[in-house]
């Protein structure tokens, strides 16, 4: 299993933006990154520093996704029909993980991989505690009967910094979500710009 080794406002500071729109974040206090070195001066990144930065930023908002699972994400987005960077993008976002989260039954992307890995999600009526499990239009997830009053679930429904997005179809009093269809890239409400086209282009280099 992947965990996250490091403090996840790190990946904030590191790429000098708020990538989840938390109030929290200290990049809306100091936009430099981390260490004695982060206020130096940076010159213009080169068209691989651009590419890496892009990926960085997508791979990081999704929480504890390891390399070698974000590089598959990528084989399997240029596999499929269409532009690779919208495949790539509905992959992420049919993460059962992603979707814990889009739905607002708890309030960041790791507390989500943790809800799940500890078995309180059900897909269609079965437990499931994979993260990465990739869910499919029609889909109905659901918190557990026993999990439903956990006060994390509770507090996330009530949390006014962001919305659920029309591709999922939540019911906070019965803590059930469809996922109705796999979302474009405008269709997802990043709190900054991703660019998968970019990330596709480091991976083709």
């Amino acid at each position: 299993m992947s965990k996250r080794h490091e403090a996840k406002y790190k990946i904030d500071r590191r790429l000098g933006q708020n990538i989840w729109g938390r109030p929290k974040s200290p990049v809306n206090r100091r936009e430099y990154g981390p260490g004695q070195h982060g206020q130096r001066r940076k010159g213009k990144p080169s068209d691989f520093g651009t590419q890496l930065r892009a990926k960085q930023k997508l791979k990081g908002y999704y929480g504890s996704i390891s390399e070698k699972q974000f590089r598959r994400y990528y084989a399997e987005a240029i596999r499929l029909k269409g532009d690779s960077g919208e495949n790539l993008v509905g992959l992420l976002e049919r993460r059962l993980d992603a979707v814990i989260y889009r739905a607002k039954f708890v309030p960041t992307v790791f507390a989500a991989r943790q809800f799940v890995n500890h078995g309180h999600v059900t897909v269609n009526g079965k437990r499931v505690n994979i993260a990465s499990y990739q869910v499919r239009p029609g889909d109905v997830i659901a918190i557990k009967e026993s999990s439903r009053q956990l006060a994390i679930v509770i507090e996330s429904a009530a949390l006014a910094e962001r919305d659920v997005p029309d591709y999922i179809d939540a019911d906070h009093t019965k803590s059930t979500a469809t996922f109705t269809r796999t979302p474009t890239l405008t269709d997802v409400p990043y709190a900054v710009q991703m660019e998968p086209n970019l990330v596709i282009e480091f991976y083709s280099r």
